[in-house]
């Protein structure tokens, strides 16, 4: 399972002109299921999205996470958005040509999956969660806060 983070501190979804997810600060996940990948690798992928320490504290330091990041107009503690947009184009294989192949993309029924568990696991585990639309053409709308861009891999446990 592949994701890259991006801290924002907006980000939105858009679909035939319509914003079908918007967070302020906090996490755009882009996500990609690959042939093979489980429900343990997705789980284990957002334990680490959600205490990845990535979120600035009093003192400048990148040492908080999207669960208790810091109100930048008071200080105050906060929990920060997540919007994860479903990307199967982060699995491909440019390695052959120009053109990238994805067949080390999930199917498209098996991604949808692991993006659909991926997301309720994320809802029970997080206050503030909203998605893209899996298959659709996405418009993805933000404002990189740092820049602070991360790429995860989590491969599968034998």
């Amino acid at each position: 399972m592949i994701a890259v983070l991006q801290r924002v501190s907006e980000a939105r979804v858009v679909v035939d002109g319509a914003a079908v997810g918007e967070i302020g600060p906090g996490l755009l996940v882009l996500l990609c299921a690959e042939q093979g990948d489980t429900e343990a690798q997705g789980d284990r992928m957002l334990a680490k999205i959600l205490k990845l320490r990535i979120f600035s504290d009093g003192a400048g330091k990148m040492n908080l996470s999207v669960q208790n990041m810091r109100d930048a107009s008071d200080g105050e503690a906060a929990v920060g958005g997540l919007l994860i947009v479903s990307q199967f184009t982060l699995a491909a294989d440019v390695s052959g040509g120009n053109r990238p192949s994805f067949t080390a993309a999930a199917r498209p029924d098996e991604g949808r999956r692991l993006y659909d568990y991926f997301v309720a696991r994320a809802r029970l585990a997080h206050p503030m969660v909203q998605t893209g639309q899996f298959g659709a053409d996405m418009q993805v709308h933000l404002v990189n806060d740092g820049p602070v861009t991360i790429s995860l891999r989590i491969p599968p446990v034998f």
